[in-house]
């Protein structure tokens, strides 16, 4: 019974940590040692759907009329917490992508929360250390299935916005169902790659994912 139980919290670990794998894995991620991975369920031209396993982030909010300000302060916040602002003093290593979850309904007179998130590595899926700023916190991405578009060049607020508008209409002319309340924008590259630059944007399925027709 002991044996069948550090089987079963073996196993546990290994699942937890089976999607966040090496970036040789990845064509886009080229600059961190490990990255999210995914299971590509269809896709086009116009966009993929894809399937992601529940993984743990370090998250913090920014408040804020732009993205691109608020992920400026929020990605100083965060990167302090890996290089040792936390209760352990340990470094963490960089993965990707980067997230930020942007609230859909905001309107450009309104400021916004932005939720900037850097994926945890294997190793402190987990039991990560504790931040020391409380401003820093976990989140749990659950197992999902999410609509993606990819683009080049940078992510900022308008690409980002320009490009969920067009994921939004291709999956408007599908009839395909998704949580409208909020969406991410992704990023994959640092400030200094200026080449083969990968952003993506997300939009999570609800119900059964529906696959782009031919193009």
């Amino acid at each position: 019974m002991v044996y069948f139980s550090g089987f079963v919290g073996l196993l546990l670990i290994l699942t937890a940590e089976a999607r966040i794998g090496n970036s040789s894995e990845s064509s886009f991620c080229t600059e961190s040692r490990e990255c999210l991975l995914y299971d590509s369920v269809c896709k086009n031209d116009d966009y993929e759907v894809r399937h992601y396993d529940s993984v743990k982030w370090v998250s913090t909010d920014e408040e804020c009329y732009f993205m691109d300000k608020a992920t400026y302060t929020a990605f100083g916040r965060l990167f302090k917490y890996i290089t040792g602002s936390n209760e352990a003093g340990v470094n963490i290593d960089m993965t990707t992508p980067v997230t930020v979850k942007i609230e859909e309904k905001k309107r450009l007179w309104q400021s916004s929360v932005f939720t900037l998130s850097f994926l945890l590595p294997s190793d402190y899926q987990m039991t990560p250390p504790q931040p020391t700023d409380e401003s820093v916190y976990f989140t749990e991405t659950p197992d999902m299935n999410v609509y993606v578009r990819s683009y080049g060049g940078w992510m900022m607020s308008l690409t980002s916005s320009v490009n969920s508008m067009l994921l939004k209409r291709d999956l408007d002319k599908v009839q395909a169902t998704y949580n409208k309340d909020y969406h991410y924008a992704v990023g994959y590259d640092s400030p200094m790659k200026i080449l083969n630059r990968h952003n993506e944007v997300w939009y999570m399925v609800e119900g059964e994912p529906v696959c782009p027709t031919s193009s």
